[in-house]
């Protein structure tokens, strides 16, 4: 098995690894195959770096049998008839991704997605989310301090890693400010480790509500604090990932008492939005800041003011609400928006030895096994066919 890596070409370009120097020397002396590395000026990891392991550098890729990347091929840049892991977003419908998934059919390419790459019991087996939740709690409290001008914080992308962003944290010094993090997965947890890392105390969803506190405070809240059953019943957290048309939200308690929202909760298409754009016309809408970690764009999305990405060059925009619309983040309607889609390639190589441990941890074998089951559920397109557990992508790509 001939394996490659990519060069990433998605605009704004990405410079994280699946797999790093270390980890392709490592893979190369434990298992049965070969690895290139296609040449690229803009990786975390320098072409010199893969070189001085002894891995070869290559212009094509072309007789690999496995290519893998990080984020979406270009359409044109796509081989056929080859097998691709990246991630696509393309499993919940992303309407900007229909072409790319319906090429893939076309040129009858077996796409592996890193999303749904998960165990018997349904849990992810790798993923950047800790390194996105990271960063994003990072430059949510950064978005908040360019708001109201109350203090500076050094981007996350211009420390050499988290060691040194940990430093900044010792020196800085903080407003009382309320922030309320969604989420209890990988993404939730990032954030909270850098929000402590701050020095920001976290309290309980209840005493949140209850109290007031003169130091910057933080809460984390799941699914049974920011939505409940329409019909009134107790709160079922399996009944809401099975059907979470039947829950309406209940978060706007927190929205009135919340300087910054992280959001870093996975959302289903079905499930209600966190809040309206009239919730967020009325003058008891507090917040200022909203770090949107899941990003998914509205209208389908869980935050309505999330109307497009922004970029790790040009991190922040404003939302105004009572317009409804995109404007300058300094203005005095405006909530302080930050929408960055690829988040962790703010710190990318401390993600990238994290994924690719991952990927050694739990993949490359299920990689060499046929008939894999594990594979299996993550093959979103085989042979121009879209796989078993993605049937349901057909009326989104016909």
């Amino acid at each position: 098995m001939k394996i490659g890596i990519i060069r990433e070409g998605k605009i704004p370009p990405d410079s994280r690894v699946p797999l790093t120097p270390d980890h392709c020397a490592e893979i190369l002396q434990k298992y049965p195959v070969e690895i290139v590395v296609q040449k690229s000026p803009s990786r975390c990891f320098s072409d010199d770096e893969y070189a001085a392991k002894g891995i070869t550098l290559v212009d094509e890729v072309t007789d690999c049998d496995i290519l893998m990347g990080v984020k979406e091929v270009k359409i044109a840049d796509l081989i056929a008839n080859k097998t691709y892991l990246f991630f696509s977003h393309t499993i919940k419908e992303q309407p900007y991704n229909k072409g790319l998934l319906q090429e893939i059919l076309k040129k009858e390419i077996k796409l592996i997605d890193y999303e749904v790459l998960t165990d018997d019991a349904g849990k992810r087996l790798i993923a950047f989310g800790k390194f996105a939740g990271m960063v994003g709690a990072h430059n949510g409290v950064l978005a908040y301090g360019k708001k109201t001008g109350l203090f500076d914080l050094k981007r996350m992308r211009d420390c050499k890693d988290y060691a040194e962003a940990q430093s900044v944290y010792k020196n800085l010094i903080l407003p009382p400010m309320r922030i309320v993090l969604t989420g209890t997965g990988r993404v939730s947890m990032g954030a909270a480790e850098v929000l402590k890392d701050m020095n920001i105390k976290e309290v309980s969803p209840e005493d949140y509500l209850k109290h007031t506190y003169d130091e910057a405070i933080f809460t984390q809240i799941s699914s049974k604090e920011y939505v409940k059953r329409k019909d009134g019943q107790a709160f079922s957290k399996k009944e809401f990932y099975q059907n979470p048309q039947e829950f309406e939200s209940n978060f706007l308690p927190f929205a009135h008492r919340s300087d910054v929202l992280i959001n870093g909760m996975y959302w289903d298409n079905e499930a209600p939005a966190l809040f309206s754009l009239e919730d967020m016309k009325n003058d008891s809408f507090n917040i200022q800041a909203i770090a949107d970690v899941t990003c998914d764009i509205a209208p389908v999305a869980s935050i309505p003011a999330t109307i497009k990405a922004s970029t790790i060059a040009d991190p922040l925009f404003g939302f105004d609400k009572k317009r409804g619309e995109a404007c300058d983040w300094s203005e005095d309607q405006a909530i302080c928006m930050m929408t960055i889609d690829n988040l962790p390639n703010e710190m990318p190589r401390d993600a990238s030895i994290s994924f690719g441990q991952q990927f050694i941890s739990f993949v490359i074998e299920e990689l060499l096994t046929e008939n894999s089951p594990v594979i299996e559920r993550a093959t979103v397109a085989d042979q121009g066919q879209l796989g078993q557990h993605f049937e349901y992508l057909t009326d989104y790509i016909s």
